[in-house]
């Protein structure tokens, strides 16, 4: 399965207590960190709903 890179690029700072849990459950804590995870239908529908706070790259 390939693997996708995922930057947070938009602070979580005034956004629904729902997308901040899904940056939590993607393992990003803070600002323009980077984590690398399979590109399961899981995975890319936590993506999809913080979409416009992070930035996707596929390897």
């Amino acid at each position: 399965m390939k693997k996708i890179k995922i930057t947070q690029v938009r602070s979580a700072v005034d956004r629904p207590a729902r997308q901040k849990r899904s940056l939590e459950a993607l393992g990003i804590r803070k600002m323009h960190q980077t984590v690398e995870h399979e590109a399961t239908p899981q995975i890319m529908g936590i993506v999809d709903a913080v979409r416009h706070l992070v930035e996707v790259e596929e390897l």
